[in-house]
């Protein structure tokens, strides 16, 4: 007596299929939120840069810094760093994660900072920036993995 073919899959087989889906998704989760902070970080950076880059133009063109009391003066529309084409007029005065950059500038220094990603501050602390300085964490004598240096 012949015996029927069998259709479909064996629930064994479809528990072993799962199983393996399910172990790549949790690795592609994993790794877009590592990738996802780390660019958030990277854009922090550059956003204060910006700032940074624009604040030092204005110092070679007129020989002191503008007097501006916060960060949101300075990415202002009617800001001087703005209208004097130092930098974009649509820069954000919060960072990627949703926070305040913070910074003043006198006439004869400028000081910026970044408070970092609040859900990860080991790995993106917070971070400043001053005249003829490179970037440095706050709360930390060495660069934090994964931040520009």
């Amino acid at each position: 007596m012949r015996r029927a073919r069998q259709l479909g899959f064996s629930l064994l087989e479809l528990v072993v299929a799962m199983t393996i889906l399910a172990v790549l998704g949790t690795i592609g989760v994993v790794q877009f939120r590592k990738h996802s902070s780390q660019a958030r970080s990277v854009k922090a950076h550059d956003q204060v840069e910006t700032v940074s880059k624009a604040l030092d133009q204005y110092y070679l063109k007129h020989g002191f810094y503008p007097d501006l009391p916060s960060f949101e003066a300075m990415v202002d529309a009617n800001s001087p760093l703005v209208k004097q084409d130092f930098m974009p007029a649509n820069s954000s005065a919060k960072d990627p994660w949703g926070q305040s950059f913070e910074g003043t500038s006198t006439k004869g220094t400028y000081l910026l900072k970044c408070l970092g990603d609040p859900g990860n501050p080991e790995e993106y602390p917070a971070f400043q920036m001053a005249p003829g300085r490179l970037p440095e964490n706050v709360n930390a004598a060495t660069p934090a993995a994964g931040a520009p240096k």
